[in-house]
């Protein structure tokens, strides 16, 4: 399991990780590497130009899972601890 994304805040999905890092409340973002560049490519453009630092080291289904979802996952964001 992912020990980076264990008890920490978090949230899954293009579209939330996108509204995480709009507004600046996103410190690591993990895209997955099996995930359609076409619904990742402008998130992670987003990251770079925010300077968040970005994974793309594992599957959709290894993100799912350490996310605590049962389905995988092409976007999780690891919130800053408010």
């Amino acid at each position: 399991m992912l020990k980076e994304l264990v008890g920490k805040e978090k949230v899954t999905g293009v579209k939330q990780s996108s509204r995480a890092v709009r507004s600046g409340l996103a410190r690591e973002v993990f895209l997955a590497n099996d995930a359609d560049p076409a619904l990742t490519a402008p998130l992670l453009e987003q990251c770079r130009q925010k300077e968040i630092p970005v994974c793309q080291d594992y599957s959709m289904r290894q993100l799912g899972q350490a996310a605590g979802i049962q389905v995988g996952a092409a976007v999780v964001a690891v919130l800053d601890n408010l």
